[in-house]
């Protein structure tokens, strides 16, 4: 995939096991951020990060979606423990995950695991992709998203 791209559209369950599609989301621009799993340090702080920038996606007329392999319920709590204003969607069979190919080896202390690979896809009012951002840091994304967003409306 790549910018300009239609991206397809998919459903998946949020926190409280709501079906949530893109295509929901028509005509608004949509953040969809990737992060390897619920309530571990990195996604921690980039989840607090787009809670913390919220109300400026809000402002903005941006919907936030997190995404990883956790279970609903596992969404739940870590939605709930971090007061995340946003839906966090599950994805335990990886069918989104393997859609946008996201599965890569990762060193994990010394060792070599595969796992979701931090990444953040913004896709605008139409449905077309506008910018992937790849290796994300958590520290700063959602500025780092907000601001590409802005530098967009000129």
């Amino acid at each position: 995939m790549k910018p300009g791209d239609k991206v397809e559209d998919f459903t998946l369950q949020n926190q409280d096991g709501n079906d949530i599609s893109l295509s929901d989301y028509k005509g608004k621009p949509v953040v969809l951020f990737f992060y390897p799993r619920a309530d571990t340090p990195g996604c921690t702080i980039e989840s607090c990060g787009f809670r913390d920038a919220f109300t400026k996606f809000q402002k903005a007329g941006i919907v936030v979606l997190g995404i990883s392999r956790d279970t609903v319920k596992a969404q739940k709590k870590f939605k709930d423990k971090y007061d995340l204003p946003y839906d966090l969607l599950a994805d335990p069979d990886l069918v989104l995950i393997n859609r946008y190919d996201l599965i890569k080896p990762k060193n994990m202390y010394g060792k070599l695991v595969k796992g979701v690979k931090r990444t953040t896809y913004l896709i605008g009012p139409d449905q077309r992709l506008i910018h992937i951002f790849e290796d994300v840091k958590p520290e700063g994304h959602a500025e780092e998203v907000l601001a590409l967003v802005k530098s967009q409306k000129h």
